[in-house]
């Protein structure tokens, strides 16, 4: 079997997804994730430019090989951009090779260890009523796992503190600039958590996203503060460069930690894993080069008992999280798996076989990974240029978003 295509689709079914369709000249075709929010036609020159005109003629078989190819291939290497890149089209070789062999991919990687995948959703309010009322209703469909987020009083709408969603603009279409205040965050957080406990009791598990935005003795303040509440993690607390930071957190809090929806390398979690200083890898398919390499993290996690949680929000295509519902099938050291939902346009676009029901997600049982891609149905929804939104502290300095 040969590769005899390979083509590059941009698409904005309720937003921008980037998509790889790998031909073969037996006909088997395999399609893979390659979305880098707000940076997505980065992803397609390097794509376009530099990687698919040495995957023709390839074997897509040699999967390793290839990922080798272009990873090591590459002087300069690593980064957001390079691994979505390689994501895509590992994705869409693992398809390829789950179709050839007539099974579905978590089979491929070693068969399932569990029946069902627990999942959390998103609850988020303007104020705590608000975000617990949301929670509330989660609950009630179902999820056994809810992250929390609300509103603080004295700043306006934040992503990641209330309801605010993640592609934003401004009228002149450039990034929102919104407004932080750590002290205020502190002050406000334990409350929420306080009565969240009151309000949907204790066999519920709740987690909670800092978003990047403390120092590290902030963030071990904060986790010290939260432990009464039990959550089931604390989530970015500090900016993902602060690995060494964790250490400090880890001296003074029990309660867990996960990290790593921006990392994509191997490397960028040895020191988090080795050293016992997280609870879950956050990693996703999408963001760490694909299958290939994310299944080496999951292994080397799974020896110092840190557990998945793969980053599942719609800043990355139904492919990718299809992926990452079937390498959660089969980690041993599977955590829980986020899911955020899709708007209806996007299922449409990408119909999957994955599904969700009372709080857990069950992988296809059909050939491959079980995303199709209607490339006539995606073309009705063109590219739009869109931000993330940029935060700044009360005084203007510029801070983690």
């Amino acid at each position: 079997m040969k590769i005899t295509d390979v083509k590059i689709f941009v698409c904005s079914p309720g937003r921008n997804f980037v998509t790889v369709k790998i031909h073969t000249d037996e006909g088997l075709t395999g399609i893979g994730d390659a979305t880098l929010n707000g940076r997505e036609k980065a992803v397609v020159a390097y794509l376009e430019d530099h990687l698919v005109p040495i995957l023709i003629g390839r074997d897509p078989a040699r999967i390793e090989d290839i990922w080798q190819y272009l990873y090591r291939g590459a002087y300069w290497r690593r980064g957001p951009v390079t691994m979505a890149a390689i994501a895509g089209i590992d994705m869409a070789l693992w398809d390829i090779k789950a179709k050839a062999a007539g099974m579905p991919l978590y089979d491929l990687l070693g068969g399932a260890s569990r029946d069902r995948l627990m999942c959390y959703s998103h609850a988020q309010g303007s104020d705590i009523g608000e975000a617990v009322d949301a929670a509330g209703a989660l609950i009630e469909k179902g999820y056994r796992a809810v992250r929390i987020q609300a509103g603080i009083p004295g700043l306006p709408p934040v992503y990641g503190a209330d309801g605010t969603t993640t592609n934003t603009a401004s009228e002149n279409n450039l990034p929102r600039e919104e407004l932080w205040s750590t002290s205020k965050y502190l002050r406000h957080t334990p409350g929420l958590f306080e009565a969240a406990r009151n309000a949907l009791g204790w066999d519920v598990e709740l987690l909670h996203d800092v978003h990047h935005r403390l120092t590290p003795i902030e963030a071990a303040r904060l986790g010290k503060d939260l432990e009464p509440f039990r959550l089931f993690w604390m989530e970015d607390a500090v900016a993902a460069e602060y690995q060494e930071g964790f250490r400090q957190i880890r001296a003074h809090t029990t309660t867990p930690l996960a990290v790593g929806e921006v990392f994509n390398t191997i490397w960028d979690a040895r020191l988090l894993i080795t050293e016992q200083l997280i609870d879950y890898i956050r990693m996703t398919s999408v963001h760490a080069g694909g299958i290939t390499p994310l299944r080496r993290v999951v292994d080397l996690a799974g020896v110092y008992n840190v557990r998945t949680g793969f980053h599942g929000a719609m800043d990355m295509s139904p492919v990718c999280l299809a992926c990452n519902i079937h390498l959660g099938y089969w980690a041993p050291n599977f955590g829980i798996q986020e899911y955020s939902g899709y708007p209806d346009e996007a299922l449409e676009v990408f119909s999957g076989t994955w599904t969700m029901r009372e709080g857990h997600l069950y992988p296809g049982q059909g050939p491959g990974h079980g995303v199709e891609f209607n490339e006539e149905l995606a073309a009705r929804y063109p590219y739009e240029r869109s931000y993330l939104p940029v935060n700044r502290l009360e005084d203007g300095t510029l801070w983690h978003w």
